[in-house]
């Protein structure tokens, strides 16, 4: 009958509105964490924490900017069911764009056609791994309400779909290793645009920042790998060396060469990273997968390292200097071409170059491998950005445990005056017979205290200048 089927539908209707209602309530509980029936900034900040969204300071203001409607600084239910309402609007016409066949749910095959469609081209494995961070019950589909408890607070009120698919894709990929072997992937929207450039400005940026500050240790590691075993220093003894000699400056030599050289360094290596992935991929229908981007990263390492080695051995230099050796970098550069030649900017190039693979090697599979180990743990639970940086630490770590005793050698052999003619091999045959196995790691445990802090500096610096950039 007409009248009970429309009697039927309205208490379908009356009973989807109650739960929905209720989930709402429970959310905005959750995120209420003094129970007052108020959310201010920091309660949404904290829950957004707490609920491990990846997300920014920048992102959260955002949100509740556009959920505080009287701009009171507060935000009480009925104004986080109106922004709730309103942005499930906007994620359900997307929703429905990237649903092509408008049966209620998002299959792998949509997923490509969606990343297609901005220039992107995935397999059809990549696309199930992404179904799989919303995929709450193990179909390999998506269903309204998995899209839209996965993108309701983790995505910006004026989203639109780009940022979606960029968000979704890239939400877990986070590069911190210090060499930055593997650069990120972009659309060729992105490229076209110019943020590629913004990245490399945030990233650059953020490298110059950390990099200074932990300066200090940077050059004690130098001059323990050069000198430690001659005057037996020692991290206190190599402080209290550098302080004597030169004062408090002193522990910044050799830093405004580091913090120059890294424009041309990431720029050389974006630009080879792009070509070379161009040159694999071919005919460009396929994604490159871990050990193509392995493969990509440390060739374009290799590419720029070549270019801009000379600067690193003129950092070198400038951090073993004396005193009043040289009046800077171009007065450093024309004495070591004046006395020792122009292939003289190339010691120690062989085992810096070797170093690249391992270092890379081990940072990309490590961080994978943990990165795969949480979501497996966690039911494929997107991991937070303070486990992927915990994740990148520990994989930048053990890539420098690898790649350290080749980083040592090419030191000593960049600190060499033109009289001494030292190979990689000869160089490594003195270092075993001087200061056995354990001398290939001299100088490393102020390379490991300097890692945790140039973490959390370089993220904290790069978060601002992105937001500067307008990346956020």
């Amino acid at each position: 009958m007409p009248g009970q089927e429309k009697h039927s539908r309205s208490k379908e209707e009356a009973i989807r509105s109650i739960t929905e209602d209720t989930k709402l309530k429970e959310l905005f509980k959750k995120i209420d964490k003094n129970k007052n029936g108020i959310v201010d900034f920091d309660d949404l900040t904290e829950a957004l924490k707490a609920m491990d969204i990846h997300t920014t300071p920048a992102h959260a203001k955002k949100i509740f900017d556009k959920c505080d409607e009287d701009h009171d600084g507060q935000i009480d239910f009925r104004e986080f069911v109106k922004y709730v309402t309103e942005h499930e609007q906007t994620l359900k016409l997307f929703f429905k764009k990237i649903d092509t066949n408008s049966d209620g749910i998002i299959d792998a095959n949509e997923i490509k056609a969606s990343f297609q469609k901005l220039g992107v081209n995935i397999d059809k494995k990549e696309a199930e791994n992404l179904l799989k961070r919303m995929d709450k019950d193990g179909t390999l589909n998506i269903d309204w309400n998995e899209w839209r408890d996965y993108l309701l607070l983790s995505t910006d009120p004026d989203v639109d779909i780009r940022d979606i698919l960029h968000y979704w894709r890239h939400s877990s990929i986070i590069d911190i290793g210090e060499n930055g072997m593997i650069p990120d992937d972009f659309t060729e929207k992105e490229l076209k645009t110019g943020l590629w450039w913004r990245q490399l400005v945030a990233g650059g940026g953020a490298g110059a920042v950390s990099r200074t500050f932990t300066a200090p240790l940077d050059r004690l590691k130098v001059l323990l790998q050069v000198h430690g075993s001659k005057h037996n220093l020692g991290i206190v003894s190599g402080f209290k060396q550098m302080l004597d000699e030169g004062g408090y400056r002193s522990l910044w030599r050799g830093n405004f060469m580091n913090v120059i050289k890294i424009a041309p360094e990431s720029a050389l290596k974006f630009m080879a990273y792009e070509q070379i992935k161009t040159l694999i991929k071919g005919d460009g229908k396929h994604e490159i997968g871990v050990l193509e981007r392995l493969v990509s990263g440390s060739a374009a390492g290799a590419i720029s390292q070549t270019i801009i080695y000379p600067m690193e051995l003129l950092k070198t230099r400038l951090a073993l200097r004396r005193t009043g050796q040289y009046n800077g970098i171009f007065d450093c550069a024309k004495k070591i071409l004046k006395a020792e030649g122009i292939g003289s900017f190339y010691r120690g190039y062989i085992p810096n170059l070797i170093g690249i693979i391992p270092y890379a090697g081990i940072d990309l599979a490590i961080y994978e491998t943990l990165k795969k180990f949480y979501m497996k743990k966690n039911k494929d639970k997107d991991p937070g950005v303070f486990v992927l940086l915990g994740c990148g630490t520990v994989s930048s770590t053990c890539g420098q445990l690898a790649s350290y005793p080749l980083a040592l050698i090419r030191t000593r052999l960049q600190a060499q005056s033109s009289t001494e003619k030292d190979t990689l091999m000869t160089m490594s045959k003195k270092i075993l017979k001087t200061d056995g196995p354990l001398g290939f790691y001299r100088g490393i445990a102020p390379n490991f205290l300097k890692v945790a802090p140039a973490v959390s500096i370089s993220y904290v610096v790069y978060e601002q200048i992105r937001k500067q950039l307008g990346m956020n």
